[in-house]
């Protein structure tokens, strides 16, 4: 009777990572990434909207924004300490901005290792030549710009949440340093190329997340393309109108002592809280 033998199958290109338990595990394939990566969008989209409706106070005068701010911070002041929701958002969001990140470059890396480089030029081979024509403008400068809008960010906090950029900054004015800090021309321009890069961003990301969510049909398709372009120009020119303003004298301190008030305020507040 003749012996049969198995051959061995072939060995992994890469080695398989050790998956981690449930729903841990989830995240380490290409389409809980996916997931993860919409649901953080949506969460990001979320603030930068509401981020943005909020700025509009600037229009209303300095002690507007200035209470509009106030009652960020007084968000569940009747259950818990003041600012404690509102710090519980902002760890939301920090988490949510670096799963973000993070699932975006991992799957263009494994995006990279399923298409390994074998043409003279170093450049990726695609079976059935790439599409550019149904990729379009914007998923195309997705990975540039990512981190435009990642270095804008930083620079934003820099200089007018943590004032570290100006020595006309005010704790607890906005409107001031609205004012301080976009009427440089040369902030005003990093303002403005950074929001056209993350209007970008956020079309293309609306538009893709339903795809990455499994919802993505003909039935949804024609209201995908309106859905991404209302929220990105709705973004693009709430938020170039600041700098504008600004650098066209619409938003100014109206010729009263900066903060228009507001410093004398806080003084008067600092030294009620010492006695």
């Amino acid at each position: 009777m003749a012996q049969t033998t198995t051959r061995p199958g072939p060995s992994p290109i890469h080695k398989r990572p050790k998956q981690l338990p449930y729903p841990l595990n989830i995240y380490q394939s290409a389409v809980g990434r996916k997931w993860v990566m919409a649901i953080t969008g949506i969460v990001l989209l979320g603030f930068v909207v509401t981020h943005m409706i909020g700025n509009l106070h600037l229009y209303e005068g300095p002690l507007e924004v200035r209470e509009y701010a106030e009652t960020l911070r007084d968000l569940g002041v009747h259950v818990i300490p003041r600012t404690w929701l509102l710090w519980g958002i902002r760890l939301l969001l920090i988490a949510a901005f670096v799963f973000h990140v993070h699932a975006a470059y991992s799957l263009a890396y494994m995006s990279g290792k399923s298409n390994p480089s074998n043409s003279l030029d170093g450049q990726k081979s695609y079976a059935g030549g790439r599409d550019y024509i149904a990729a379009n403008y914007a998923s195309r400068t997705m990975r540039v710009t990512g981190p435009i809008v990642l270095l804008y960010l930083f620079f934003h906090l820099a200089d007018l949440t943590w004032g570290w950029l100006s020595d006309d900054w005010v704790r607890g004015d906005p409107h001031n340093n609205v004012v301080v800090s976009m009427g440089n021309v040369g902030v005003a321009i990093i303002y403005i190329v950074a929001n056209v890069a993350l209007a970008i961003h956020i079309f293309h990301g609306t538009w893709s997340l339903f795809q990455s969510l499994g919802i993505a049909s003909p039935k949804f398709d024609n209201y995908r393309r309106p859905l991404a372009a209302g929220l990105a120009g709705l973004v693009l020119i709430g938020n170039l109108s600041f700098p504008i303003a600004v650098q066209t004298g619409l938003l100014d301190q109206d010729n009263c002592e900066a903060p228009c008030g507001i410093t004398e305020e806080l003084e008067h507040e600092a030294e009620e809280a010492a006695e």
